[in-house]
């Protein structure tokens, strides 16, 4: 894991994560089996609109870091709602492996040849996905600091 950290800078991660979501953005509207896109499906709108809970964090934690301030109320927020988000990713993620594995299923019907080798480049980007997500959470760990939910409060000074 430590090899991890020495690979993926928090810049690198923040960026890397950011055209990861939009590479699935697009591919959340892509139909393997047709190889077509459905703008007009409501549910090809779930993963693009809580992907904008993990731009917000992001943001957040870039800023964080470059103005080296601490946590506060709101990122802690945010990043409680990524922890929902980081369920729907690993619900995508195995949705993506079973439509993968049922390929031998439908071999006796007219597949696209880019069932395949599209799948995985998605499924791939949602195992990429995952591990961006615990990345950058760890580096707001590492660098912006821990919450402290005792502490909360012993800043603000209530007669202004």
């Amino acid at each position: 894991m430590k090899s991890i950290f020495k690979i993926l800078s928090w810049k690198s991660t923040i960026y890397l994560s950011i055209a990861v979501l939009v590479l699935l953005i697009i591919f959340d509207f892509y139909g393997l089996y047709t190889n077509n896109f459905y703008l007009l499906k409501p549910d090809n709108y779930l993963f693009p609109v809580t992907t904008l809970i993990h731009f917000t964090f992001l943001y957040v934690l870039k800023f964080k870091i470059e103005e080296d301030e601490l946590t506060d109320p709101l990122m802690r927020n945010i990043e409680y709602m990524l922890y929902g988000a980081f369920l729907i990713y690993v619900f995508k993620t195995s949705e993506i492996l079973s439509t993968l594995t049922s390929y031998s299923e439908f071999v006796n019907y007219v597949v696209p040849a880019t069932f395949l080798p599209l799948g995985i480049s998605i499924f791939v980007l949602h195992l990429l996905l995952l591990v961006l997500t615990i990345l950058a959470i760890h580096y707001r760990k590492e660098m912006v600091g821990e919450y402290k939910f005792d502490d909360m409060n012993q800043h603000v000074d209530t007669w202004e």
